[in-house]
C-alpha cells in the first residue's frame, strides 16, 4: 500500500507547491496593477558579463579536474587501495572549487576593471 501512496503524495504535493507558486505570484501582480504600480512584467537586468562570469568558471573547472587528475595520477599512481580512492575524491573536488573560485575571481576582476574605465 506504501508502494502507491508515496509516489502519488509526492506528485499531488509538487503539482499544489506549483500551483499555490503560481497564483499568489499573479495575486500580488494583479494587486500591484490595481495600485497603479508597475510589477515589471517581462523585464529583466541587464547581465552584460553574464556569459564571461560562466565562461571563466567552466573553464576553471575544467583546469581544476585536469590538475587533480594529474595530482592523483602522480601521488597515488594507477594501483589505488579503498582508502586511498576516497583521499582522490577529496583531491577532485578541491580542486574544483579552487579552479572554479579564480575563475569567478578572474571574471570579476575583468568586470571591475571594464566599469572603471
Amino acid at each position: 500500500m506504501e508502494a502507491i501512496l508515496v509516489p502519488i503524495s509526492i506528485f499531488l504535493g509538487t503539482f499544489a507547491m506549483v500551483f499555490g507558486i503560481r497564483y499568489l505570484s499573479n495575486k500580488e501582480k494583479m494587486a500591484m496593477i490595481e495600485r497603479g504600480i508597475d510589477p515589471g512584467i517581462g523585464k529583466s537586468a541587464p547581465r552584460p558579463y553574464l556569459s564571461l562570469k560562466f565562461g571563466l568558471l567552466l573553464v576553471g573547472l575544467g583546469i581544476g579536474l585536469l590538475v587533480a587528475l594529474f595530482t592523483v595520477r602522480g601521488v597515488f599512481g594507477q594501483n589505488m587501495t579503498h582508502s586511498e580512492e576516497g583521499q582522490a575524491a577529496a583531491v577532485y573536488f578541491g580542486c574544483l572549487g579552487i579552479f572554479g573560485g579564480l575563475g569567478l575571481i578572474t571574471s570579476f576582476i575583468i568586470e571591475k576593471k571594464a566599469i572603471d574605465k
